[in-house]
């Protein structure tokens, strides 16, 4: 790969699996090859914010500040070098992965995402043998502790990352033939290519369309898109020139092959107000209906945009939806019972 093809390859997987070593051997294998570790921008993040706000974490992952700096540094870097840049990093939370990838795409990065799975025993022996250097052997108990214990996270992980990762057992591979793997796989395009959607990330405030469809219980609809976390209603940005209910037509015919009938009905329009690094805009939910059982066993998804939908009750939406959007559903179906629109801003009813 030469300079202008700005890849990068994503080595995933769970702690001592050998991601690291393997990212600086197939570095060095491939043309502008670059490590790119965001572990540093864990460090510098531990160093900037105050205790208090890092007392509210676990791990530096759960930091939204994390996640988008670690896009904004890839960015940054493939703009200043080109090439590939080579990241190490265990992602074991889908929806991080979802934010993280999303943000790639919505870059034009490309993204091939592996992951190294040695089997648990072998695992296992590496934890037992890691040293930090220099650390003290309180230090290293203390992570090889931490390590032994992420190991069922993994696991549980396993079902979306198999799916999701191109999957090298290098258990019984040297670092150097585990990175040759690794470096023929993205030479001949079998390297877990991320074929996410590509949403642009916007430049300024936009207007959205959501149309909310039920079955036959009034449970609605909700989607769980690949490229960014939390469920969501089928639906869309609206386009320039286009009516913004037609857009939520549209919307839902290219995301579940359904046409509907008839034009949906106005239920909310919400204000969302700007949120670095979100611009905001107005958010618009429409009343599509009742479908009826043999239409919703014809619904279809586009694998690279969402990766399920599922019926749910208003209790179970709470569940799924991040809190402005579950707000702006629950006042969205307090207007169908009334059969009157209603405005909102951030979610809530205005005065």
């Amino acid at each position: 790969m030469g300079r202008g093809v700005d890849v990068i390859v994503w080595i995933n997987g769970t702690f001592s699996a050998g991601k690291t070593s393997t990212a600086r051997e197939l570095a060095a294998l491939l043309p502008d090859g670059t490590v790119y570790d965001p572990e540093l921008i864990g460090d510098v993040l531990r160093r900037l914010l105050p205790d208090k706000r890092l007392a509210e974490v676990t791990d530096y992952q759960d930091l939204p500040s994390w996640r988008r700096l670690v896009v904004d540094a890839a960015a940054a870097m493939l703009a200043e070098l080109g090439g590939v840049l080579v990241v190490p990093m265990t992602l074991l939370k889908q929806e991080y992965r979802d934010e993280i990838f999303g943000a790639l795409a919505a870059r034009r990065i490309t993204v091939r995402h592996v992951l190294l799975a040695p089997e648990e025993t072998i695992l296992r022996e590496r934890i037992a043998t890691r040293q930090e250097p220099g650390a003290p052997e309180v230090a290293d108990v203390r992570v090889r502790q931490w390590a032994y214990d992420h190991i069922p996270v993994y696991q549980q992980a396993l079902g979306w990352l198999t799916a999701d990762a191109h999957v090298i057992d290098n258990g019984r591979l040297t670092v150097r033939e585990t990175a040759e793997r690794i470096a023929e796989a993205v030479r001949t395009d079998t390297a877990g290519l991320c074929d996410i959607v590509q949403t642009p990330e916007p430049t300024r405030e936009t207007v959205a369309s959501g149309v909310l469809l039920f079955d036959d219980e009034d449970r609605v609809l909700l989607v769980d898109p690949t490229y960014k976390p939390g469920w969501e209603f089928p639906g869309g940005v609206v386009e320039a020139g286009e009516a913004p209910a037609c857009a939520g037509v549209r919307e839902v015919e290219e995301e579940l092959g359904l046409t509907l009938d008839r034009m949906p009905a106005l239920l909310v329009v919400d204000w969302e107000p700007p949120r670095a690094p979100a611009y905001g805009g107005l958010r618009l939910l429409f009343d599509g209906g009742r479908l009826e059982r043999d239409r919703i066993a014809r619904l279809r998804l586009p694998g690279p945009e969402l990766r399920a939908w599922r019926f749910v009750t208003e209790a179970e939406a709470a569940g799924l939806l991040p809190p402005q959007r579950f707000e702006r559903l629950r006042w969205a179906l307090r207007a169908r019972e009334r059969g009157c629109p209603l405005y909102l801003e951030a979610g809530r009813p205005t005065p």
